[in-house]
């Protein structure tokens, strides 16, 4: 039986023979609160194999902790995860967009808001290795979905130390900081995939990374127009609630199949969308004030162009290209989705696959044992 190696420093560098893995993996605090797959050898060789062998090259370093997340560390706790050694691309890429400076991942982990990365997947690979963007597209079922996403969260609390109550202060969270991984429903979206409005050709696969609240059902069971429907999505985004209202940021709106297919049947484009929301959504100064019951304040995080009187319609996005927008879902329901962000702290990610992981300097672990 292969050698089940440690995902964290000292105690050694195997389990002793005869140890409950599960309860062990508990004790030590390598678990997201959910059992774990013991990391065996020739499973995470076979995935530090298809990053380019060198199981001691750094691919980035996590915040809050900064640990150094090495291949062979990555394919430690993909395992862990429970991914299939073909996920290995769409992790890679989504830890790079996390680690990327515009993110701001160190904010993203430590905040008291209950923002988690949210992993949008389009072009062949999300086929290829089974994603769901379908029917449930957000809920439980499919392999894919829910251990890339895991594997990123256990990346970020064992590598970049943000556990809850520690590095983590958020104040409620919410689930999608198990995992929060989905792909675009291409094959049957009436409208061109997000990864091919913003550039990139249909055989190209894309990851998209933003700082997210979690999906806002958004219902309308009676339009049978575009502005009917939107309307609807306009007024989910119209709240002085959300983190968004005050700090501006990005948004994610996800059409379901049938709200898509009745806009597209009119003729409507994706920019056309974006923009009917922006323009046609927003609140009032005044409600954003509170009434001034608690004094004249001044929201130094709106723009100094916009006006502050009363009735003054202040967008909870300060720009149509904040509004990411995504189709998804079921053929059956005319529910869509709002999904809020984070706020300007943190700015959404896109980024191809890597064809190739990059090269370095590596190394066998210390001792044989894989230290995260």
């Amino acid at each position: 039986m292969n050698a089940v190696l440690q995902p964290k420093e000292a105690f050694g560098t195997t389990v002793p023979s005869g140890v409950d893995l599960v309860e062990y993996y508990y004790e030590r605090g390598f678990s997201d609160g959910l059992p774990v797959v013991p990391p065996t050898r020739d499973k995470i060789d076979d995935i530090v194999a298809r990053l380019g062998g060198e199981p001691a090259f750094v691919e980035a370093r996590i915040a809050p902790r900064w640990g150094e997340l090495t291949r062979e560390v990555l394919a430690i706790n993909m395992v862990m995860a429970g991914c299939k050694p073909e996920y290995t691309p769409v992790v890679l890429a989504a830890v790079k967009a996390l680690t990327d400076r515009d993110f701001n991942l160190n904010g993203v982990q430590a905040t008291t808001h209950v923002a988690a990365p949210l992993l949008i997947v389009n072009g062949p690979i999300a086929r290829e290795i089974g994603m769901n963007g379908g029917v449930n597209a957000f809920g439980s079922g499919n392999r894919a979905n829910a251990t890339i996403g895991r594997a990123v969260r256990l990346i970020m609390l064992n590598v970049g130390g943000g556990w809850p109550g520690d590095l983590d202060k958020s104040t409620l969270g919410h689930p999608g900081k198990y995992t929060y991984c989905v792909c675009e429903n291409e094959a049957q979206s009436p409208l061109a995939p997000y990864h091919v409005e913003h550039g990139y050709k249909a055989e190209d696969s894309t990851v998209f990374v933003m700082a997210a609240e979690a999906p806002h059902s958004v219902t309308n069971h009676i339009s049978n127009d575009p502005e009917g429907i939107l309307d609807t999505m306009c007024s989910a985004m119209s709240t002085i609630a959300s983190n968004s209202a005050v700090l501006g940021g990005h948004i994610a709106v996800v059409l379901g199949l049938e709200h898509s297919l009745t806009i597209a049947k009119h003729g409507w484009s994706r920019a056309d969308i974006r923009n009917y929301l922006f323009h046609n959504h927003g609140n009032r100064f005044i409600d954003l004030a509170y009434g001034h019951r608690y004094g004249k304040v001044y929201n130094r995080n709106l723009p100094k162009y916009y006006k502050r009187e009363d009735n003054t319609r202040i967008p909870i996005v300060h720009s149509p290209d904040n509004i990411h927008l995504f189709v998804m879902g079921g053929e059956a329901g005319r529910f869509s989705v709002l999904i809020p962000g984070w706020g300007h702290m943190s700015t959404p990610v896109h980024r191809p696959l890597d064809a190739k992981a990059s090269g370095g300097n590596g190394g066998d672990c210390v001792g044989g044992a894989c230290a995260l």
